[in-house]
């Protein structure tokens, strides 16, 4: 007997990236060592006083019981203390901050806890593919709303103003963009919050990738009226280098985060205790290492640009956060092309922009998640076998 799947995954395909990978590993298997350029899962540890916190806690003999729902304390106060430190946003750690097992799954949390059927969502095209399953998931429909390099990757609101939105409850956001690496221009977050002010939306700004290559992190939650109509998720998967770790957090008004507990707290539990205080380290590191990181990122980002340069491809090399956004080359029918020639010719994967919705389809993403030599080996595989020699005319 094989029973059918519900309803509700009829129309949700497996992560692309889950598929892709398996596909690497056989390639590996008969022999091929691909170089993936594809996935921001960050190569480089923790700070050394994240990890200590974590032995030092680990080790004592009352810290592996069951945790609350809504995280320590210690790790509430951190939460809040980072935003108004870095962020200039002051949170209330008792009722205005919720620690996560990471903010993928606080993306779940939120649409199972404001959306059902006959609901409509608002998603970014291109965008993060987890808004669009998660809001399947809820039994919404997902809405896009188109994002283009004419707009500098801003939501174009007027056009949004246009459409029928009585449907509309939730709309998601994501500042610096990923994948384009845009940032928010200015104005752009007050006139969302005004937009979801006069629509009675729940705006949910994702918030992941401020501190990477980018000097003035920004939070949503730092405009006036956020807080009546706005949650924003966060994490240290990325400014931390604790992406397995699965520590994120939401952070919003206490009736929204209320709300979400109380489905939470059916789906999941609490923290493992030693990595909420290892946390809590990595939230109390200083700007210099934010600086570190950076500097380390900006050496493979250079790197990133002489790849797609020698692809010939086009990008903005103002854009921020962990991947470089750029232009297929001339050649090329899309982004899927591009990232299955230069996988099958050289071995490196890239990863197509298509997979991020339709205005990503002229468009790839190379991920800064590894070594500038790694980066170096890659360019040489793609010049060796993507790019045609010139000769000189007789």
């Amino acid at each position: 007997m094989q029973p059918s799947v519900a309803k509700r995954l009829q129309h949700t395909e497996e992560y692309y990236f889950s598929r892709k990978l398996r596909e690497i590993d056989d390639m590996n298997k008969a022999g091929a060592n691909v170089i993936n350029l594809g996935i921001g899962s960050p190569d480089l540890p923790p700070h050394p006083s994240v990890t200590a916190a974590l032995n030092e806690h680990a080790a004592k003999p009352n810290t592996h019981a069951y945790q609350g729902y809504k995280g320590i304390p210690a790790l509430r106060q951190a939460i809040a203390g980072w935003y108004g430190r870095y962020y200039n946003v002051t949170l209330n750690p008792d009722t205005e901050v919720l620690p996560l097992i990471g903010s993928k799954e606080g993306i779940m949390h939120i649409c199972m806890t404001f959306l059902q059927e006959g609901d409509e969502a608002l998603i970014p095209d291109p965008g993060y593919p987890t808004y669009r399953s998660a809001v399947q998931l809820s039994g919404a429909t997902p809405v896009t709303y188109a994002l283009d390099a004419a707009n500098e990757w801003q939501p174009d609101l007027d056009a949004l103003e246009k459409r029928d939105l009585s449907k509309v409850k939730l709309m998601w956001v994501n500042y610096p963009h990923m994948p384009t690496g845009a940032e928010a221009k200015k104005g752009t977050f007050e006139k969302l919050v005004a937009f979801a002010t006069r629509h009675n939306i729940l705006l949910c700004h994702d918030n992941p990738y401020s501190f990477i290559l980018n000097d003035n992190p920004a939070s949503l939650m730092a405009t006036p009226g956020a807080r009546e109509v706005a949650l924003e998720l966060n994490s240290l998967s990325k400014s931390g280098n604790m992406a397995g770790w699965r520590v994120g957090m939401l952070v919003g008004k206490a009736e929204f985060l209320n709300d979400i507990l109380r489905f939470k707290s059916n789906m999941d539990s609490g923290m493992f205790q030693p990595v909420q205080m290892a946390a809590v380290a990595a939230l109390e590191l200083g700007p210099e290492w934010y600086a570190q990181l950076n500097t380390i990122y900006a050496g493979r980002r250079k790197k990133v640009f002489e790849l797609l340069n020698l692809l010939g491809a086009e990008f903005d090399q103002n854009q921020v956060g962990m991947f470089v956004w750029a232009k297929i080359p001339a050649g090329y029918a899309d982004g899927y092309a591009v990232s299955d020639a230069v996988l099958q010719k050289a071995q490196v994967f890239i990863t197509p922009g298509g997979i991020f919705g339709a205005n990503g389809q002229q468009y790839i993403r190379v991920s800064l998640c590894r070594d500038e030599q790694v980066f170096a080996e890659a360019i040489e595989r793609v010049r060796k076998t993507i790019v045609q020699p010139q000769t000189a005319a007789i």
